[in-house]
């Protein structure tokens, strides 16, 4: 799926083609990816596109106001397998699978499509509506928490670390590509209890600054494609080449050369060296920044 760095690096790619563009049809093939009235108004025919926002792993395309404050809102959730690409030769077939298909005022077009159809579009009235009622259900950004919210939500907790930071309630953007790979510079086992981490302000502290400087570093590089990710101008990210536990189990520790270790945390596979990140407890634990 799609993380925080790799929906960074498809609204950078699309930020310059779209921006001032107005939407002039729209053709939907599938009603059911949308949620929301589905009408060419709501899918912000006539309008200009003024603003994409981010939050988290979703996109938002603004429309530019008209009579109100605020012009309507298309969230974008990629889903598993969900790409937005921009072409300007509309005559070149989709990609399979292709769903909705935006044709803008240059006769380029925005087309949205999901093999999978984990993800989808919500449509709404206005941007103060989306964020209060789709991205208020979220935590913080994860390139925008502080950390002391972020201690708050790791103390409330008894799960473990990696489990807590997958949370999209208590932290927006973080899958297991980019926790694993946090975990690891951190030097932190993914079954660390949260509280143990979210009661020290110093460890926290250095968690955020790691977890910023990780999600920035990743989208500046396009982001990590795996199977199915493709940025807005239809090119594949390159950090998957960066990642030094993810997808790596069984392979050399790139700091130890320890094998690292795989198993189920969270329900979800999980990657770790058995050498450098300890449970707490076990000894003492050290904490670095390891660019």
């Amino acid at each position: 799926m799609p993380e925080l760095p790799e929906v960074e690096a498809l609204r950078r790619s699309l930020v310059d083609r779209l921006l001032g563009r107005t939407v002039t049809a729209v053709h939907v093939a599938r009603r059911d990816v949308i949620a929301g009235p589905s009408d060419d108004s709501a899918l912000l025919v006539g309008r200009p596109i003024a603003e994409l926002r981010r939050h988290g792993k979703q996109l938002a395309l603004i429309g530019q106001p008209h009579r109100s404050p605020y012009g309507p809102a298309v969230c974008i959730h990629l889903g598993m397998s969900g790409s937005v690409t921009h072409t300007t030769a509309p005559t070149r077939p989709p990609r399979p699978h292709t769903h909705v298909t935006w044709t803008l005022d240059d006769g380029s077009q925005l087309r949205f499509a999901d093999a999978r159809r984990f993800g989808g579009l919500w449509t709404f009235p206005d941007r103060p509506t989306l964020e209060r009622d789709r991205w208020a259900r979220l935590g913080p950004d994860a390139l925008r928490i502080t950390p002391r919210k972020l201690a708050r939500g790791l103390s409330g907790t008894s799960r473990a670390l990696k489990a807590a930071l997958l949370d999209q309630t208590l932290l927006a953007g973080l899958g297991n590509i980019y926790v694993d790979e946090l975990l690891f510079r951190q030097r932190l086992h993914p079954l660390t209890p949260a509280p143990v981490v979210g009661g020290d302000p110093a460890r926290v502290r250095r968690l955020v600054h790691t977890m910023r400087r990780l999600l920035r570093t990743a989208a500046d590089r396009g982001g990590s494609s795996l199977r199915d990710y493709i940025n807005g101008q239809g090119l594949a990210g390159q950090y998957q080449r960066a990642h030094r536990v993810y997808g790596r189990a069984g392979l050399p520790c790139t700091r130890c050369r320890a094998p690292l270790a795989a198993d189920l945390v969270a329900g979800r596979t999980t990657v770790w060296c058995p050498s450098c990140q300890l449970l707490a407890g076990r000894r003492s634990v050290r904490i670095e920044i390891d660019q």
